[in-house]
Protein backbone atom coordinates (compact mmCIF):
# COMPACT_ATOMS: atom_id res chain seq x y z
CA UNK A 1 0.00 0.00 0.00
CA UNK A 2 1.08 3.87 -0.59
CA UNK A 3 1.51 6.02 2.61
CA UNK A 4 -0.36 9.03 2.03
CA UNK A 5 1.33 12.46 2.30
CA UNK A 6 -0.21 13.95 5.73
CA UNK A 7 -2.08 17.23 4.83
CA UNK A 8 -2.38 19.73 7.76
CA UNK A 9 -4.10 23.16 6.96
CA UNK A 10 -2.55 25.72 8.70
CA UNK A 11 -5.04 27.74 11.13
CA UNK A 12 -6.25 30.75 9.38
CA UNK A 13 -6.56 33.64 12.12
CA UNK A 14 -9.57 36.00 10.74
CA UNK A 15 -9.69 39.45 13.05
CA UNK A 16 -12.96 39.94 14.29
CA UNK A 17 -14.51 43.08 13.17
CA UNK A 18 -15.38 45.88 15.32
CA UNK A 19 -18.58 48.26 14.58
CA UNK A 20 -16.97 51.76 14.44
CA UNK A 21 -19.87 52.97 15.85
CA UNK A 22 -19.90 51.12 18.87
CA UNK A 23 -16.06 51.10 19.09
CA UNK A 24 -16.15 55.04 18.57
CA UNK A 25 -19.58 56.65 20.89
CA UNK A 26 -18.76 60.19 19.45
CA UNK A 27 -19.56 59.01 16.09
CA UNK A 28 -23.28 59.58 15.24
CA UNK A 29 -24.83 58.30 12.16
CA UNK A 30 -27.03 61.41 10.20
CA UNK A 31 -28.18 61.31 6.57
CA UNK A 32 -26.74 64.92 6.16
CA UNK A 33 -22.77 63.84 6.83
CA UNK A 34 -22.94 62.16 3.68
CA UNK A 35 -18.43 61.72 4.31
CA UNK A 36 -19.43 59.11 6.81
CA UNK A 37 -21.85 57.30 4.41
CA UNK A 38 -19.79 57.17 1.42
CA UNK A 39 -17.25 54.52 3.22
CA UNK A 40 -20.42 52.37 3.43
CA UNK A 41 -21.44 52.25 -0.33
CA UNK A 42 -19.57 50.77 -3.13
CA UNK A 43 -18.46 52.94 -6.26
CA UNK A 44 -21.29 51.69 -7.90
CA UNK A 45 -23.51 52.72 -4.88
CA UNK A 46 -24.83 49.90 -3.08
CA UNK A 47 -24.70 49.66 0.36
CA UNK A 48 -21.93 47.16 1.74
CA UNK A 49 -23.26 44.56 3.88
CA UNK A 50 -22.73 44.24 7.48
CA UNK A 51 -20.36 41.25 7.34
CA UNK A 52 -18.17 43.30 4.88
CA UNK A 53 -18.38 46.59 7.04
CA UNK A 54 -18.16 44.73 10.39
CA UNK A 55 -20.91 46.92 11.87
CA UNK A 56 -23.50 45.19 14.22
CA UNK A 57 -26.97 44.99 13.32
CA UNK A 58 -28.30 47.89 15.25
CA UNK A 59 -25.49 50.41 13.67
CA UNK A 60 -26.65 48.93 10.14
CA UNK A 61 -30.15 49.37 10.31
CA UNK A 62 -29.59 53.23 11.36
CA UNK A 63 -27.47 53.36 7.94
CA UNK A 64 -29.53 51.61 6.08
CA UNK A 65 -31.89 54.24 6.62
CA UNK A 66 -29.90 57.51 6.69
CA UNK A 67 -28.33 55.92 2.83
CA UNK A 68 -32.16 55.77 1.80
CA UNK A 69 -32.89 59.26 3.52
CA UNK A 70 -29.89 60.73 1.65
CA UNK A 71 -30.79 59.16 -1.35
CA UNK A 72 -34.10 60.42 -1.57
CA UNK A 73 -33.40 64.59 -1.04
CA UNK A 74 -30.23 63.94 -3.92
CA UNK A 75 -27.41 64.29 -1.22
CA UNK A 76 -26.33 60.81 -2.64
CA UNK A 77 -26.18 58.95 -5.78
CA UNK A 78 -28.64 55.80 -6.01
CA UNK A 79 -26.26 54.99 -8.56
CA UNK A 80 -22.27 55.68 -8.69
CA UNK A 81 -20.17 55.86 -11.61
CA UNK A 82 -21.44 53.35 -14.45
CA UNK A 83 -19.09 52.78 -17.28
CA UNK A 84 -19.95 53.01 -20.87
Amino acid sequence: MAIRPVNRRKRVFHRRKVCRFCADKSMNIDYKETRTLRYFTTDRGKIVPRRISGTCAKHQRALTTAIKRARHIALMPFVGNVPD
